[in-house]
């Protein structure tokens, strides 16, 4: 371990194990090139069948090893860092420490539950940080009067809450998540207040989706609460003016705990939006609320979540500050990325959702060539660097900075100022979206603008506490989590295809390790393209005779057989080694390849078809809201089909088509009885027979299962004439 002496916040600790990897590294490369030189020396001669389908394997193969190479670069250098808060207190005290801007981004009331959204923003009003360096913004791009109803409730409800979790020091501190699995509360805590909280918070749940499901706001609340007013009949989640409310005014001591503490300021926004001109989805709405905490608040830390993403760790804002204010080694750290985790993973992780083992090796490597990319959520920010402040050797950081409150200044005055800067025309002929805020244009506006603060000289911090510090909610269905990784695989191609490829702009800026890290990311989607070929054309040709790999007795088949089983085999111990199962392995395998076929395939399409100017970028909202049928399979580890989506067509034509092609191709060894021709196509035939056996939970949606979640039969009918086009075809 480096830096751990007693002045620093945190120390850096290099990586084991490496040498040992890269012999494995090492292995697998020169397993890919016998596998490279088998390919271009037994090319079929010209006339004989198959020439074109070898060709086509040997350039999916090329590709996929290339990949690969690209792949191993975060592993080459990792570094892992630790947090040293307690030398934080020793060095700062409460009032010397900064203060903390906390945006939450909220799209859909439909999507994302107001009482999800509100456990979020308790569980970041309730940190161990002094409550006066405290501001929480709630940003409602739908304009909601539902969700600004939510909002208020938590705001009375925070009086009681946030006392009750530093008195028995609760986590974590979602009330959500917190009463949800109250067999883990020490009986020591359960008093009488605390069932008195309890009641408190199921009575405010039962009003919020009383009131979400009528769509209307009692009469009475309305009457007594004049911040309802700015809402009318008129108003859209498309068309509605700026709205900016203060619930709280920590800074104004008018609003306190029942221990006579301050609450920290609470604060609803909701940009203006109107037809015909374009609000840059979740990017937008960050720049808006950049720009309204600047007269608001103005801390010089930034901390963005989005609405299902809870704070599971109370401390994790001291432990980000370790980064920011050492003096030492944390000058150039733009921002510190905490993993992204998921609280709703099923025992077996059904739909391969879990990035713990991705979170836990590659993220690190990323960190030893320059930081890890900004995700879009669980990151706290320099707020001059969000604002586009290049690095400079001398740069200090004015840690007292905020908003100097001015004698006669209310709240009204402070809303009024701060809704001119959330308008939808504040930004034309600016440099917001470009040089100012986050970047405008790319789905995944997170992972560019995190390169472009790279390139102007910063780097970031990864913190992956021992408690974890936040927890979302992941997909629950399976079109739910193929409509995320198509825009996740989308968003990243655009960047590689775009002026902002990690080579055109990070060319001498970034190190070369650091950009082919960032292609790993840019080139996901086309992955789909050697992965296509692999379920069609070796099943094909099993089935209509036409050999793609060595003899089983041949000597060449080694480097197949290493690479496979090699890969295979440390790609479970890294899952179980990390807390999974070997069910959760198979389980990510199978989702692995339909988010090939499927989600990236289309990510491939879409993109080609923007660049080409047939197609306009568009936001997916992940829904958050299953019926209660579906959570309950999910829950039980079965796969959600019950949808007619093109992406169901593909994964049923699939898995029929290999299906039919290994009792074809089986049938016709059988029939023949020839060792050399079992010989010849053993690797072909067990390649389909892992296709098939991956397939099961596929088969089983189409011909057995009776739940909802089964497959249309519209579904059967069109896969299953695919599957025979496909079969029929001659080579």
């Amino acid at each position: 371990m480096t830096g751990g002496h007693d002045s620093s916040l945190f120390a850096i600790e290099k990586g084991k194990g490496m040498v040992a990897y890269r012999l494995y590294a090492t292995s697998i490369l020169v397993s890919t090139c016998l596998i490279w030189w088998y390919r271009a020396t037994h090319i079929p001669s010209i006339g004989e069948k198959g020439r074109w389908l070898w060709i086509g394997i040997s350039l999916a193969e090329i590709f996929t090893g290339l990949y690969w190479i690209v792949t191993q670069f975060p592993r080459l250098n990792p570094i892992y860092r630790h947090a040293f808060p307690d030398r934080l207190s020793q060095r700062y005290s409460d009032k010397q420490l900064p203060g903390v801007d906390v945006f939450v981004c909220t799209a859909d009331p439909t999507s994302e539950p107001p009482s999800m959204v509100i456990s979020t923003v308790l569980s970041v009003m309730a940190y161990d940080y002094p409550s006066e360096k405290l501001n929480v913004y709630l940003s409602d791009d739908a304009g909601s009067v539902l969700t600004f109803y939510a909002l208020w409730e938590a705001s009375e409800f925070a009086k009681v809450w946030l006392p009750l979790c530093r008195t028995y020091k609760i986590e974590p501190r979602s009330p959500a998540a917190y009463f949800s699995n109250i067999h883990s509360v020490p009986d020591t805590c359960r008093t009488k207040e605390w069932y008195y909280v309890k009641e408190l918070y199921e009575n405010m749940v039962i009003r919020i989706n009383t009131v979400v499901k009528k769509g209307k706001v009692p009469e009475e609340v309305l009457a007594n609460n004049n911040g309802f007013s700015k809402w009318n009949e008129g108003m859209t989640s498309k068309d509605h003016p700026s709205i900016v409310q203060i619930l709280v005014d920590g800074k104004g001591y008018d609003a306190v705990e029942k221990d006579g503490i301050a609450l920290p300021t609470l604060v609803y926004v909701a940009r203006e939006k109107r037809p015909g001109q374009h609000h840059n989805f979740k990017a937008g709405a960050m720049n808006a609320l950049i720009r309204v905490s600047s007269v608001i608040s103005n801390s010089p830390i930034i901390l963005n979540v989005d609405c299902d993403m809870y704070s599971n760790n109370s401390k994790c804002i001291r432990e980000a500050l370790c980064f920011l204010l050492d003096e030492e080694k944390g000058q150039n750290i733009a921002f510190v990325q905490y993993p992204q985790d998921f609280a709703n993973l099923d025992y077996y992780d059904i739909y391969g959702n879990s990035l713990t083992v991705f979170m836990a090796l590659d993220f690190p490597g990323v960190d030893g060539w320059g930081g890890p990319p900004y995700i879009g959520t669980g990151c706290f920010h320099r707020r001059e660097v969000l604002c586009g402040r290049p690095y400079s050797k001398d740069y200090k950081e004015n840690w007292a900075k905020g908003v100097a409150r001015i004698s006669g200044d209310t709240i009204s005055d402070m809303e009024e100022g701060a809704k001119s800067l959330a308008t939808c025309t504040f930004e034309l002929d600016t440099e917001w979206g470009n040089g100012i805020g986050l970047k405008y244009g790319y789905p995944v506006e997170d992972v560019v603008t995190g390169l472009q603060i790279k390139c102007r000289g910063w780097k970031s911090a990864y913190c992956n506490p021992k408690r974890t510090a936040f927890l979302g909610l992941s997909p629950t269905t399976l079109e739910q989590c193929l409509v995320q990784y198509k825009r996740w695989g989308e968003g990243n191609l655009q960047i590689f295809l775009s002026k902002y490829n990690a080579f055109l702009v990070g060319h001498r800026k970034l190190r070369f390790g650091f950009i082919m890290c960032y292609y790993m990311y840019g080139l996901w989607p086309t992955t789909c393209f050697p992965a296509w070929y692999y379920v069609v054309i070796p099943s094909l040709c099993f089935l209509q005779g036409i050999s793609l790999f060595p003899e089983v007795t041949s000597i060449w088949v080694l480097p197949f057989i290493y690479i496979t089983s090699a890969t295979y085999i440390l790609s479970l111990a890294e899952t179980v080694r990390f807390g999974g199962t070997i069910i959760g392995w198979w389980n990510f395998q199978r989702m692995w390849l339909i988010k090939r076929i499927t989600s990236f395939s289309f990510a491939t399409i879409d993109t080609v078809l923007k660049f080409l100017g047939w197609s306009e970028m568009s936001f997916s909202i992940t829904g958050k809201v299953t019926d209660g049928n579906s959570k309950k399979r999910y829950e039980e580890g079965i796969i959600e089909f019950g949808s007619d989506s093109a992406y169901f067509v593909i994964i049923a034509s699939v898995a029929l088509f290999n299906l039919f092609c290994l009792v074809g191709g089986f049938g016709a060894l059988l029939v023949n009885k020839e060792m050399e021709r079992i010989n010849k196509f053993f690797i072909q035939g067990f390649h389909c027979a892992i296709l098939v056996v991956i397939n099961l939970p596929v088969y089983e949606a189409l011909f057995v299962r009776k739940d909802n979640g089964r497959f249309p039969f519209s579904v059967l009918v069109a896969s299953l004439g695919l599957t025979m086009l496909v079969v029929l075809l001659p080579l």
